[in-house]
């Protein structure tokens, strides 16, 4: 069936409904008039916005009466370092950035090496966990967040820290509301079953709104914050979801490390850059002639998506492209050619 996908924190596969996906969550749609507030409050508009990538959220709305009201809010997101970061990772990030830029507010960023250890199919041991953490903080602190307000931690360092907390989220959750939540079994590691808690903690780092920019697969974990945080005396976290940057395979699921080929990563030489984007899944017709003739798709072609996600931000260039491209005026390799040339300035910047 066509509305057959899974989106959990660990596996996205395909073809995402987003609508849908609102609905089986039960977050709200960013309306109209929710992102003129938030481009009111912020002073300018980010185009992962108005072109709803980010297009769910939990609490918007509360975060810009706080705001609105001088009561402020923090931001908190984080990262998974089970390897190398690719494009889609650092996305949010930038996003993230910018709401600092706009707000001026705190930023945490967790780095969950615990939690990718715990991950026993990946198979990684400790010591690999702890140096991709590392290593993705130096990518992450490249993004260029104010170093005045940003606090970015690794667990199994700020452990101490975050503990005795922990341990008071652990208390109001019990196995059975874990289970339902993420379908642990009797095969899942203690580990894993008590690993929600801690990343609850830094939703809780201020006394304040904490608002958490992340791709919508993280949602579980903020409906059980949500839950709890009023008895332990905070606030419910509020969450902007973003949807998934399409892999280089094709418009269904998301990059995978287990894949390369679905994938740009950050530290990616030119040559593999231009052999992955030249390989990617194409919304053209199977001979040029064809294509001049009948035009491409750009709703599949995923040079054109990545464009639209993040890679083209005028709008006016952008809709040009998608108009040539349903023409027949651009071709496919013509677009993949434009979106390399962007990717690699991007690498090579960042």
């Amino acid at each position: 069936m066509a509305d057959e996908f899974v989106v959990t924190p660990w596996r996205v596969e395909g073809k995402i409904d987003y609508g849908k996906l609102i609905e089986r969550f039960g977050t709200s749609p960013i309306d109209d008039e929710l992102l003129q507030r938030i481009i009111q409050g912020a002073g300018a508009g980010h185009h992962l916005l108005t072109r709803r990538i980010f297009f769910s959220h939990r609490d918007l709305d509360k975060i810009l009466d706080d705001w609105e009201a001088g009561r402020g809010f923090f931001l908190y997101t984080g990262r998974g370092p089970s390897g190398p970061m690719h494009i889609g990772h650092i996305i949010p990030f930038y996003f993230t950035k910018w709401l600092q830029d706009r707000f001026g507010v705190n930023v945490y960023i967790q780095l969950t090496d615990d939690e990718k250890f715990l991950e026993e199919e990946r198979e990684l041991t400790l010591e690999e966990t702890r140096r991709w953490a590392r290593e993705n903080a130096l990518d992450i602190a490249a993004v260029g967040f104010d170093p005045d307000k940003t606090f970015i931690f690794q667990d199994t360092e700020y452990i101490k820290n975050m503990y005795p907390l922990a341990l008071r989220v652990a208390r109001k959750i019990n196995f059975s509301w874990v289970r339902a939540v993420f379908g642990f079994d009797m095969q899942t590691n203690i580990g894993m079953s008590f690993y929600p808690a801690i990343q609850i903690v830094p939703s809780l780092f201020e006394r304040k709104r904490c608002l958490i920019p992340c791709a919508i697969d993280q949602d579980p974990y903020w409906r059980i914050q949500r839950d709890i945080a009023e008895s332990l005396g905070f606030y419910k976290a509020a969450a902007i979801h973003s949807k998934f940057l399409p892999p280089l395979t094709g418009p269904v699921g998301k990059m995978s490390a287990s894949q390369p080929e679905s994938a740009i990563y950050l530290h990616e030489d030119e040559k593999s850059v231009r052999k992955k984007i030249w390989k990617a899944y194409s919304g053209g017709q199977p001979t040029a002639e064809l294509h001049r003739k009948l035009g491409g798709n750009p709703e599949i072609d995923v040079a054109f998506q990545w464009l639209y996600f993040f890679f083209e931000p005028d709008d006016e260039k952008l809709k040009k492209l998608e108009e040539d491209y349903r023409a027949g005026k651009i071709l496919s390799g013509e677009m993949k050619l434009i979106l390399t040339e962007k990717v690699l300035k991007f690498i090579e910047e960042h």
